[in-house]
């Protein structure tokens, strides 16, 4: 068992005894979708990396954003608010996210690494900033800077 799955089962006990609710169903389903990953992977432990389990819950809280807005737009504001508890549950898992400058010096770096000059050259670049950063900062935000340094 990976130590982020350990984390999660120790998380759900400690939810169970403190009856809440909210964390209890969100810990739940996360657990409900390592599981699932494992059993896809096909791998003889089925096991979960790290890096695996950080994209699940990144997933599970862009599913949650998604309900979000299709609750706000159908006038159920008490079911986006639930959806909101679920994912401040959901961010304790995630690594500290990088601050707009941080993410800009990534780019240039990267820009300047891969000798990129145009948009046509957006995918190397992506590549390389994914890879510094490490799932700490959301994909279109990526994106959008990368666009705006090549632009």
């Amino acid at each position: 068992m990976s130590t982020f799955a350990a984390q999660v089962i120790s998380d759900l006990k400690d939810a169970m005894k403190a009856r809440d609710t909210v964390a209890l169903t969100t810990l739940r389903a996360l657990k409900t979708a390592l599981t699932n990953a494992a059993i896809e992977s096909g791998n003889k432990d089925n096991v979960v990396s790290d890096a695996d389990a950080l994209a699940l819950v990144r997933k599970q809280i862009k599913q949650r954003n998604d309900s979000i807005e299709q609750f706000e737009s159908a006038g159920r504001a008490e079911l986006a608010e639930n959806e909101k508890a679920e994912i401040v549950v959901l961010e304790k898992y995630l690594p500290a996210a990088l601050s707009a400058e941080e993410v800009s010096a990534i780019v240039a770096d990267a820009i300047s690494e891969t000798g990129a000059s145009s948009r046509a050259d957006m995918g190397k670049v992506m590549k390389v900033v994914q890879e510094k950063v490490a799932g700490r900062a959301d994909g279109k935000a990526l994106s959008q800077e990368v666009m705006k340094h090549l632009s």
